[in-house]
This record gives C-alpha cells, structure tokens and sequence, in this order.
C-alpha cells in the first residue's frame, strides 16, 4: 500500500525551512621564445582574443578570455565556463603542479622546509622569469617555494624539479603521474616551469582542480601564494599575481607566452567563501588584471553560498503504518549547502521524496528517501541531494494492535 511521498517546494518555502542563513629533449630556446616564457610581469606581446560570451547558470557573459571558468571552491559550484575543456599552453601555470609535488612531499615528510637543493648550470641557464638562482650554491626549499609563487621563477622550478627527482625528465613523469591522478584529463606536462614546447597543454578546468588540491590540501603551506615581495641574492620582486598584489587575493599563479598569452589562476576568501578564477589567452598584461578582478567581483556580487538544510533539521512529519505511533520526523544527517545566484528563491525548488506511509519497525538514522534541489539557474558540478533519514524510532504495533489498525483501514480508508 505504499506510495511515493513527493513535495515540491518553492524556493520561499525552502527559505522557510532553512536558516537560509625533460631539458636534453626540449626544443632549443630561440630568442623570441626565451623573451616570452613565463615573463608574465609586463605588458609583453599582445594576443588577438575577440570578446565573446561564457556560459554562466544565469545567462551568457562576455570576456576577452579565450578560456575561463570560474567555480566556487566551498561547494564546487561551476559559475562560468568559456571553452574550458580545451588543452592549451598554460606557460607558468605549469609551476602549480610542480608546487603541489613539492607539497605533497612535505607534507608526507619526504621534505624539510629548511633543506637544501644545489642550483644546477640547467637551473641556472633558464630565462624568462627568474629568481635569479646562481650555479653551485645551496637553496633552500622554502625560497624556491617564494621563488615560484612570487617570481614566478623557471630557475626556481627547475631546481625543484630536479632535487626532488633527479632530473626534470623523471620529475615530469612525476608530474604526469599526478595529473591523472586528479582527474585532469586535458593536461600533459613537457617541464617543470612551463616554458614553450610543442605538446605541453592543460585546460582551464584543470588548472582550477588542481588550484582546488591544493587549496584544500595544504592550508600550512598555501600562505605562500599570497607574499607580497620575496627578496634573493639582494633582488626583491613583487608578486606577479594582479588579484595579490592589489590586496584582494591570497594566491596563486600566472602566466605569459607568446603563443598562449596571458593567464592568471586567481583565489580570494571573503565572509568565509572562495572562489577560484581561472582565465587563459588574455590579450595583454592589463586585460588579465582588469578581467581577473572583473570575473571574481562578478561571482561574489551575482551569486552566494545558501545553507539550504542544516544537520539534523526536521524537513517532514512521515505517517507510519503499523507503528506504536502515527509518524516520525524526517532529518537530514549532514547538512546542505549549495551555491545558487541572489535570486534562488525564485529560480529554486527542492523535492523531498518518500514512501509513505513508512512501514513499521522504523529505526532513527534509517535512510527512507532523498531531497533533491534543482532550478534552470543552479549551477552545475555541486552536490545537490541530501538523504532523508528517521529522525527517531517507532516500534511496531503487537499482534492486537496490527489487526484493529488493519480492520481501521479497511473500514475508514484510513
């Protein structure tokens, strides 16, 4: 006799329920390429990118951004999307990788802070951005570490690359290793910094899941990305991340090549919710700063975190059939916290289905239906169901009991 207990509530109504509250194989270095690789601190060689719409779960968006996604780091909410699937040259977005192996390392103890790599003649031979190691002397890893996220040195990453596994052709298969590891199906690494080679591509929604990695993995060593300055072998730098030299990010990379353009993997936490920024092809220096900061002010100010259940929240009265009593509360074991846009209330419904009535024994935690959230404007790549559990235990009737509720229902319907 049981049938399927389905309620669908507007977003108003939830509102009311929640408190809504490999140096020997690469290409030998030209002159126009090693002016190019990973310089990403001036306005270098524009790149022709025509304006054009990213899908976004509230309508389309222009940006000069030839790749772009943006996604909410607390709920992997995916806000906007431009061509972000396509593998393309990530220049020194590449060191987000490198910097996440090192990392790792460290934190599984493999590493120290304080240890020392020797700087190479290879280390020391790369151009482009540098944090101007010199060959034979002792570095630690704590200012490699500063020498990527501020300088955005290829020197620094080689280095990296190669006291930890010997070489840069081993530390790329490392690299390549982790890559698959993550997901990031549109990813293969050529070297450790990112410096132009036919066949070294990631996409934007890669980048943005191994920002996301590292975010979520490494809160002890993610500080780094936001230094303002570094200073080595009495050279001081600022940051070349626009967001964190601006003061209104905390991390992470850039980047600039001649044949990818400029790009920027960009972080910020404001009242308790991240959003990360990722945009690759920009058309010059100053695009990336203006729309870097454009599209992260645009996730804020358009869309919000919503707690739409919280842990243990009453979300029904179930009837019982057979029970000692009549009903029992219906809860959410965790709670559910989704990304929606300002006006979720008029865009959003939740379904809260169940059979019903629930037959007797029922026992409190018993998994008896699902809430599911959907609207044509939530966004996509977060969860949005929650299971609905038995907020308490109804034992069943005893023999005498059972047979007057079944003659009780045969008579009323009831």
């Amino acid at each position: 006799m049981n049938t399927r207990r389905f309620l669908l509530l507007s977003g108003a109504a939830v509102s009311s329920l929640a408190a809504v509250p490999a140096w020997a194989k690469r290409k030998k270095p030209v002159a126009k390429a090693a002016a190019a690789a990973g310089d990403d601190g001036g306005p270098g060689t524009a790149t022709a990118v025509v304006s054009a719409p990213a899908d976004t779960p509230v309508g389309p968006l222009d940006t000069i951004a030839g790749h772009a996604i943006v996604i909410d780091f607390n709920t992997g909410a995916v806000l906007l999307t431009k061509d972000a699937d396509t593998p393309s040259p990530p220049s020194s977005l590449t060191k987000l990788m490198t910097i996440y192996i090192t990392f790792t390392q460290l934190k599984e103890g493999k590493l120290t802070l304080g240890q020392t790599f020797t700087i190479s003649e290879h280390a020391w031979h790369m151009g482009g951005s540098r944090m101007f190691v010199q060959v034979g002397t002792q570095v630690t890893i704590e200012d490699l570490i500063r020498g990527i996220f501020v300088d955005s040195g290829n020197d620094a990453a080689v280095a990296l690359a190669e006291g930890i596994a010997g070489s840069e052709d081993a530390f790329v298969a490392m690299m390549n290793a982790e890559a698959k590891k993550l997901g990031m199906t549109n990813t293969h690494y050529m070297d450790a910094s990112g410096w132009p080679v036919d066949g070294h591509v990631m996409s934007v929604r890669d980048i943005a899941t191994l920002a996301t990695h590292i975010i979520k993995e490494f809160p002890d060593y993610y500080h780094y990305a936001g230094e303002q300055t570094f200073t080595y072998n009495k050279i001081t730098q600022q940051n070349r991340n626009p967001l964190v030299a601006a003061g209104v990010g905390d991390g992470l990379k850039t980047g600039h090549t001649d044949e990818g353009g400029y790009s920027e993997c960009g972080s910020t936490e404001r009242n308790g919710r991240r959003v990360i920024v990722v945009l690759n092809g920009l058309p010059t220096w100053s695009s990336r700063v203006t729309e870097s900061k454009r599209l992260m002010d645009w996730a804020y100010n358009t869309f919000q975190d919503v707690p739409v259940f919280t842990a243990g929240q009453v979300v029904s009265q179930a009837p019982v059939w057979l029970g000692q009593v009549p009903s029992v509360p219906l809860t959410v074991q965790t709670g559910l916290t989704v990304t929606l846009p300002n006006n979720w209330r008029d865009t959003t419904k939740i379904a809260v289905d169940y059979p019903a009535p629930l037959p007797a024994p029922v026992i409190s935690g018993q998994k008896v239906g699902q809430i599911t959230l959907s609207g044509t404007s939530v966004p996509p790549g977060q969860t949005l169901t929650a299971d609905l559990v038995a907020g308490g235990d109804v034992p069943r009737l005893g023999l005498p009991g059972r047979a007057m509720a079944r003659l009780k229902h045969f008579i009323t319907g009831a």
